[in-house]
């Protein structure tokens, strides 16, 4: 099909990842405007009827039969792995190879637009930092912290894929932290009733809605869009007072006998976040998106109450 004759139906958008929390918002809000596929190695469910679902691997040959039979008009990348319990092979195989394939199908079949959400993680909390980083300071995150490693690769690699395929737009996200009802790091530390603290540290943070980088998305996909874009949500404020508003009870202990209690409990399994984590609540990695709100004219919806109020709710099975 021809770029003429696309202007004569619905454009289509292929979601990889769509079984995810984000995946399911996502696709939840581009439906109403867009034909969607969705793509997911896992089962899908709770999606709506006009949806069409693909369950397969991003790495493997099959996706590959998805772009040939669509006549695609952008992709939404969410297909990366996060959790830090994978072995570190795995975690590269399937965020590095499997993003490598979606460009690569992407460029074999003319995508005219790909958008991937990356993560102001990339950047790293450090006492260093300038007191907000823009699209053009150094990708730090992954100094202390192996999982970034893969994440700041991944995002080096659509930055490169960005100059060697100008004729595609090539859009990379940067979201502060993601709250609201998402099973992600920052959502499972604020719904601790006792969330551990570091004594004597109180950085500010911010914080983003996941319907907000929904929004993000949906106007990145606006024609003449591409580059790199920080996304941030209401002001800055410090730890102790979204866990006042929270109405959380803090424990806070000295760094050394922190980590020796989170490595304890990381090696028993009893815990899901490793000791690099401490870092985000340690120090500031706070991002300035002036190029979001002047090019994208992307503005959050959502205040501090309405995404602290979210925090609680449970998010929806897949």
């Amino acid at each position: 099909m021809t770029r003429r004759s696309r202007r004569h139906r619905k454009q289509r958008v292929v979601i990889t990842g769509i079984g995810g929390n984000l995946g399911r918002a996502v696709a939840r809000r581009l439906h109403r405007h867009y034909e969607v596929v969705g793509i997911d190695r896992r089962t899908v469910r709770h999606m709506p009827k006009d949806i069409d679902i693909e369950q397969v691997d991003i790495r493997r040959r099959r996706v590959e039969d998805v772009f040939r039979r669509q006549d695609l008009d952008a992709v939404v990348h969410l297909n990366i792995m996060h959790d830090p319990r994978t072995r570190q092979d795995e975690h590269h195989q399937f965020n590095i190879v499997g993003t490598q394939k979606i460009f690569e199908l992407s460029a074999e079949n003319r995508v005219p637009k790909v958008i991937v959400l990356s993560s102001a993680d990339v950047y790293g909390p450090d006492p260093r930092n300038d007191q907000f980083l823009t699209e053009e300071s150094a990708l730090m995150g992954g100094q202390n912290f192996e999982a970034i490693r893969d994440l700041i690769a991944l995002d080096m690699f659509c930055n490169t894929f960005f100059w060697r395929h100008p004729e595609i737009e090539t859009v990379i996200l940067r979201p502060v932290h993601i709250v609201g009802s998402v099973n992600n790091a920052p959502s499972k530390y604020l719904r601790l009733e006792h969330p551990p603290t570091i004594l004597g540290f109180d950085p500010m943070v911010q914080l983003i809605h996941v319907e907000d980088v929904v929004t993000a998305i949906e106007q990145a996909l606006t024609p003449g869009i591409r580059g790199v874009f920080n996304i941030a949500g209401p002001s800055p404020v410090p730890l102790s007072l979204i866990l006042k508003r929270l109405g959380r009870k803090p424990r806070p202990l000295p760094e050394p006998a922190l980590k020796m209690m989170l490595k304890t409990a990381w090696t028993l399994k009893l815990s899901d976040w490793p000791v690099p984590e401490l870092d985000h609540i340690k120090y500031i990695c706070m991002v300035d998106d002036e190029l979001a709100r002047e090019k994208l004219g992307f503005e959050h919806e959502h205040d501090l109450e309405a995404i602290l109020r979210e925090v609680n709710k449970e998010p929806q099975p897949w």
